[in-house]
């Protein structure tokens, strides 16, 4: 998850809060990153306190990502990705992903937290062969998105829209489908939504949520499974359709444990 912190091209605000707990900040301490402050540590440390699933959820949206780079990539022919609500470099960022499996793979990111601004330089090594480029824009602004995209992406090839665990900080509903839509009319047929989400079908889960969201930091809404599997509409949705994140085409032997939330990968006819 990233937050709605404005970015320089939205605001003057690009100062990095240390006082109230940050989401992409906690995301990074839950998947063992060093990009976090006590205030965010103590948030995520009551947050598994109520909700301990919460890292192995953490966890599984990075290896569903993986796993639906590589099938893109490896069946879909796919070669362009713009991951949208990119969260701070961990291990095994997008363009790694997807330049290990292709090394003339391009990738955009684009998120507008100001620590993720301060470390766009780490987002932007890749191989020789392939491109990597940052955006500092909010998800609200698609159209600014896709122009700068241009200057990396070749739009009229089909892209990988990448939107995981990112939407619940869009607060109005038709706002947070009117982004997925914005940003996938102004992509090629051809292309593909990747996206995860998290679902409001576990009470630990949502308890944990109202706790955080009354903290101070910002809010982040947890949707049913039927107003997720909207976000696919008029998409060919790829098998095994829209399942818990660590379901999607798991690793042979590996167990699944039941997440609350939700996956898919479509295509755009």
């Amino acid at each position: 998850m990233t937050d709605g912190t404005p970015g320089p091209d939205h605001g003057p605000e690009t100062k990095i809060n240390t006082d109230v707990p940050q989401s992409a900040r906690i995301w990074n301490y839950w998947l063992g990153g060093t990009d976090n402050y006590e205030v965010d540590r103590i948030a995520g440390d009551q947050y598994v306190s109520l909700y301990p699933g919460i890292a192995p959820l953490a966890r599984a949206g990075r290896y569903f990502m993986d796993r639906a780079i590589r099938f893109l990539i490896l069946e879909r022919g796919i070669r362009q990705f713009m991951d949208c609500g990119t969260g701070l470099p961990t291990v095994d960022n997008t363009h790694e992903m997807a330049q290990r499996a292709a090394p003339e793979a391009r990738v955009v990111y684009v998120d507008n937290d100001p620590l993720v601004l301060a470390h766009a330089r780490a987002l932007m090594t890749g191989t020789d062969e392939g491109r990597t480029a940052y955006i500092d824009c909010n998800l609200d602004d698609p159209k600014t998105i896709l122009d700068r995209a241009a200057e990396t992406l070749d739009l009229a090839q089909p892209v990988g829209l990448m939107i995981i665990n990112v939407l619940g900080h869009i607060i109005e509903p038709a706002e947070a489908r009117g982004v997925v839509r914005g940003l996938l009319d102004g992509l090629p047929s051809g292309s593909y939504l990747i996206l995860a989400d998290c679902t409001d079908e576990n009470e630990d889960f949502n308890a944990a949520q109202r706790v955080y969201d009354d903290a101070g930091a910002v809010p982040y809404r947890l949707r049913s499974r039927e107003f997720i599997s909207g976000y696919f509409e008029g998409l060919e949705v790829e098998e095994p359709g829209l399942v818990e994140v660590n379901a999607w085409r798991p690793e042979v032997g590996v167990e699944v444990e039941p997440l609350p939330t939700l996956c898919g990968v479509g295509r755009k006819p």
